[in-house]
């Protein structure tokens, strides 16, 4: 079993940054992918960035320009660095890791962009 805790959510203005880190406990062993997910209200979740353990990143279309997602694998943590944020990335986001056929979700951090 692995948890998955996350930081660094919050309230910010349009055009603002945020940087949202996520740490995996109470694991010894790799991860295959690790990433972000968020949640609209309404809305499906879907997948904002992700790292597999060799370092290919993957990134949303809607988000490619303005976030970056990285990985530590010794430490097995992944940051989202989210930049020019506007008032549609307000979502609850959701770190999860991969290991093998099974996924594993953090609880959510709220990230709120005002206009």
């Amino acid at each position: 079993q692995v948890r998955l805790k996350e930081s660094g959510g919050g309230l910010v203005q349009a055009g603002e940054s945020l940087t949202l880190s996520c740490a995996a406990t109470e694991y010894d062993f790799d991860i295959d992918v690790m990433g972000w997910y968020r949640q609209a209200p309404g809305k499906q979740r879907e997948l904002v960035g992700d790292v597999g353990d060799g370092g290919k990143v993957l990134l949303a279309e809607s988000v490619k320009d303005r976030f970056t997602v990285s990985r530590d694998n010794a430490a097995k943590t992944v940051t989202l660095q989210m930049n020019n944020l506007k008032p549609e990335d307000t979502a609850v986001y959701y770190c999860k890791a991969r290991i093998a056929l099974r996924s594993f979700w953090g609880q959510g951090t709220q990230v709120t962009v005002s206009s």
